[in-house]
């Protein structure tokens, strides 16, 4: 594969996070019904997950149902993704183990149906041995609502004086996110083309590189996931300071050319 040989081994991102955004609109520009959409995009995450696998991504997160699908969307459809993702569970914990995938979750797990968690039990159970990608379904994810949980934890903590506030840090807030024993994102991908962030992980994408494609999810493939990790090896990241490219020399000089203004 050309876009494969291209990457550098070395500088593949440790961490990939993708909103899988546009099976309605695929569905609806073949004149399908909705649910048809949903079931071409659940493909389209094995094949995503398989090439993590081969190319040794280490952690891939993916926005599969958020907490605002499930207030706002017709329950029947919210009662067909629910379907839908035990029988993905079902139909491909065979080839997780196969690809040394081990699956976990995020979110207000906890308000999903019974029948729902004990098949994403089940699944991390049975793969929680593997020790290659890890595989994290954000599912009645919200990222403002992960903050509010982490608050309340934090708020916990001071009520109990085990924490003051004076002494509160961002590590603070980080160790009680869903996600803090994960790395943050390096890199975001967004299918669509829509350029929202949709109450993604708001927290731990500070410093993400976004990487947004007109491709619709039904329609992404392991390969097109390879075109944004190569865009993103096409980027120089910053975290706020200088870049490589930055001479120092510059900086003096354009400091030297400025006048000050006389009192």
């Amino acid at each position: 594969m050309a876009v494969y040989r291209r990457l550098d081994p070395a500088r593949l991102p440790k961490h990939v996070a993708i909103i899988m955004d546009g099976n309605g609109r695929w569905a609806g520009k073949r004149s399908l019904k909705r649910f048809l959409g949903h079931q071409q995009g659940a493909e389209s995450v094995q094949y995503v997950v398989e090439t993590a696998s081969r190319i040794g991504l280490p952690w891939l997160t993916l926005y599969a149902f958020s907490l605002e699908n499930n207030l706002r969307r017709p329950r029947l459809e919210v009662s067909f993704l629910m379907r839908l993702l035990r029988s993905y569970l079902s139909n491909n914990v065979q080839r997780m183990n196969d690809n040394n995938v081990r699956i976990q979750y995020i979110g207000r797990t906890q308000e999903l149906e019974p029948e729902v968690r004990e098949r994403m039990e089940w699944a991390a159970e049975a793969t929680r041995h593997n020790t290659g990608t890890v595989l994290t379904l954000a599912l009645n994810y919200g990222a403002r609502s992960e903050l509010v949980d982490a608050f309340r934890a934090l708020y916990r903590e001071v009520k109990a004086g085990e924490l003051s506030l004076e002494d509160l840090t961002e590590q603070d807030i980080q160790r009680h996110l869903y996600t803090a024993h994960m790395p943050d994102p390096d890199l975001l991908v967004r299918t669509s083309g829509e350029m929202r962030i949709s109450n993604y992980l708001l927290w731990q994408i500070a410093y993400s590189e976004i990487f947004v494609t007109d491709r619709l999810w039904p329609d992404f493939r392991g390969i097109h996931m390879l075109e944004a990790i190569e865009a993103y090896q096409r980027r120089e990241r910053r975290f706020g300071g200088l870049g490589e490219s930055t001479d120092a020399a510059d900086i003096s000089h354009e400091a030297a050319g400025k006048t000050l203004v006389p009192r």
